[in-house]
């Protein structure tokens, strides 16, 4: 076959590709052959003796059987994590945990008269805003601005308190 090489690089930048994706049609290569300005291989590529392949993809059929298996459950065992259990969970469902603990605290609180409603508000309100980074810091900080009338509850201890009461009315409706 016919040397192509100043063609192709012509070729190459008129479509504004690389020269291994321009494609010459073998039937027409003595017409190209005899090409040499833009011009004429501008008319070659009109023509569709010059044209331009299409780039490979990546197939995306594997990664969506993938996918919809993940959403199902599968593939996500201990073999299959990478991170710490905090990196993998979402940060809103953290929040949610967060924010439900520290209210938890405080209505056993505001209930058990360790608080008044108006500092209860208060508190509430804080906690919202992201005050607290956890209901042990809540506590502290009720200790350290003496907002409590009595020596406050472990936090852990009150936790225990609330499942075992949440468990005794699960048993009861059962």
């Amino acid at each position: 076959m016919t040397d192509l090489k100043t063609q192709r690089s012509i070729a190459a930048d008129i479509l504004g590709i690389g020269v291994n994706r321009v494609y010459i049609d073998p039937d027409a290569a003595d017409e190209v052959q005899m090409a040499l300005t833009r011009r004429d291989i501008r008319a070659l590529i009109h023509s569709g003796a010059i044209k331009a392949r299409k780039i490979k993809g990546i197939s995306r059929g594997r990664a969506r059987e993938l996918h919809i298996k993940r959403i199902k459950g599968q593939r996500r065992g201990h073999g299959s994590r990478k991170g710490r259990k905090a990196a993998r969970t979402d940060l809103r469902r953290e929040w949610i945990n967060r924010i439900r603990k520290q209210r938890a605290y405080l209505k056993v609180l505001r209930d058990k008269n360790f608080i008044d409603k108006a500092t209860y508000r208060l508190l509430y309100l804080r906690a919202k805003g992201g005050m607290f980074r956890s209901a042990n810091y809540l506590r502290m900080y009720i200790q350290d601005n003496r907002m409590s009338k009595r020596k406050l509850p472990e936090v852990d201890a009150v936790m225990r308190e609330l499942r075992i009461a949440s468990s005794k009315k699960v048993q009861r409706s059962t």
